[in-house]
């Protein structure tokens, strides 16, 4: 049996940037309405050089697995720092029907989901990326796509300048500039706090991207105490998410965070003034995954892709 296999350039190819705002919208209904379900994350660890993650999914006549890793430090050795496959299969067969590059998967939906969390919880206005890296690319072109004016920031000026002139944005003065935007995209990794207690002023909204694993932190647990807080997933963000520190600090509990599905279905409140603070901390879901997967392999019949024999 051969099936199609979509690298990097295929999944961006096969799913712009407001398809993927779509795909991964209509993910997020479908998990919060129960039709699509998801098993936790699971994490095989190999610190401090980076970890492997296992994701299964399940939803829309299809069932999905994506192995995939994060190694911070491969870009100083010219790799990636995401890499790994996506296997999509037929859901009443099991038969495998497509295989996909995981990183381009990954940044797909990674961008996706800030710029759904921004405009479901954020105010009008223009918007900051802090990161340039794969994801923050994305994160990027999702909320340019969207209509907002987008600025950059990366410590590495040279890299800040060439993604800003690739992708037709705005390049931030300072770092303190792009976190005083209206609507602010964190897609860092994690390592250091950028956003320390008092530091968010009234009606921003903050889409917080890079902390997606244990000792990790963009934001102050302190910051997060005193903000509006909403989640993709709960129990993932509450274990290994920017929210875990607070939540072993005592600082939130449950009862404190509202999950961005139930919003998107009316179940539950998003922004309710326009002076609130509102953050919006993602860890990835393979829903998100498997929406993006689910959107590229319908367009398989429409591209020239590699097929593999299985």
């Amino acid at each position: 049996m051969a099936v199609p296999f979509f690298s990097a350039r295929d999944v961006d190819a096969a799913v712009p940037p407001e398809r993927a705002y779509e795909a991964v919208r209509a993910g997020f209904l479908a998990h919060a309405r129960g039709e699509w379900t998801m098993q936790p994350k699971l994490y095989v660890t190999n610190y401090p050089a980076g970890d492997f993650r296992a994701m299964p999914a399940l939803g829309g006549g299809h069932a999905l697995l994506k192995w995939v890793t994060s190694f911070p430090g491969n870009p100083a050795r010219g790799l990636p720092t995401v890499s790994g496959l996506v296997v999509l299969s037929d859901a009443e067969t099991g038969l495998v029907e497509a295989v996909l590059d995981a990183g381009a998967v990954t940044a797909l939906r990674t961008g996706a989901a800030a710029a759904l969390a921004a405009e479901t919880l954020g105010l009008a206005g223009g918007a900051a990326v802090v990161g340039a890296g794969v994801n923050g690319r994305a994160a990027a072109r999702s909320l340019k796509a969207g209509g907002r004016d987008v600025a950059l920031w990366d410590v590495d000026e040279e890299r800040r300048r060439a993604v800003a002139a690739e992708l037709g944005i705005g390049v931030a003065a300072t770092e303190e500039e792009a976190l005083g935007a209206q609507i602010v995209v964190t897609v860092t990794p994690g390592r250091a706090v950028l956003l320390s207690e008092g530091s968010l002023r009234a009606g921003q909204h903050v889409s917080l991207m890079g902390a997606d694993g244990p000792g990790k932190a963009e934001i102050a647990v302190a910051e997060i105490a005193r903000v509006r807080v909403f989640c993709d997933e709960w129990e993932q963000a509450s274990h290994g998410g920017e929210l875990a520190a607070a939540v072993d600090a005592g600082a939130i509990t449950r009862a404190d965070v509202t999950e961005l599905g139930a919003v998107l279905t009316g179940d539950a409140e998003g922004r309710r003034t326009d002076e609130e603070i509102t953050i919006f901390d993602s860890t990835g879901l393979a829903i998100q995954d498997l929406a993006i997967a689910i959107a590229a392999y319908e367009r398989a019949d429409e591209l020239d892709l590699t097929r593999i024999e299985l």
